[in-house]
């Protein structure tokens, strides 16, 4: 019976992870993928077999050892906690650069029979198209301020030189 109970409850979990838009993963208490979504597969372009049992450390060229995220990752089970917008910058081999932001959770039910092992649950949102845009929106913003402080700059000459004709003709009246 609890057999059947942990199989439904599996079923469930994957049936959810599969739902969601963004790159999702599960990871066991060692870090090991357990499952990946398909959108996972499809952003980082990898496949089952090179993902499924392995540590998130290990994957793809290990991309995912990045001092900061093992800390908060390594901290999850051992302190019941969990992080939200951790911002991750690759340069991934086949897909190029990539801005992730990362959430991750344990989730562990309190359970005498160990049927429940405790689980991550890690998911990435793919800021990368948004990072562009807000960089390619500061750069036009700074060539605008760049502009205008040199208009400014011109037009209080003019302004200065008008102030000094404007001196000249009061003297000679």
């Amino acid at each position: 019976m609890e057999k059947k109970i942990w199989e439904d409850s599996w079923t469930y979990i994957k049936t959810v992870v599969d739902t969601v838009r963004e790159p999702f993963l599960v990871l066991d208490k060692e870090l090991r993928v357990m499952v990946a979504n398909e959108s996972f597969y499809r952003t980082f372009q990898v496949e089952l077999k090179d993902t499924e049992g392995k540590r998130v450390y290990e994957l793809g060229n290990g991309q995912w050892n990045i001092p900061a995220l093992r800390k908060l990752l390594d901290d999850i089970l051992p302190q019941n906690s969990f992080f939200k917008g951790f911002e991750v910058t690759h340069e991934f081999p086949l897909i190029g650069r990539k801005v992730m932001i990362l959430n991750a959770r344990r989730v562990y039910k309190e359970d005498a029979s160990g049927m429940f092992p405790p689980i991550i649950l890690l998911a990435m949102e793919d800021v990368t198209d948004m990072m562009v845009v807000a960089e390619t929106l500061a750069g036009h913003a700074a060539q605008v301020e760049t502009r205008l402080a040199l208009r400014t700059k011109k037009m209080e000459a003019h302004i200065e030189k008008l102030e000094k004709e404007i001196n000249q003709l009061k003297k000679k009246r």
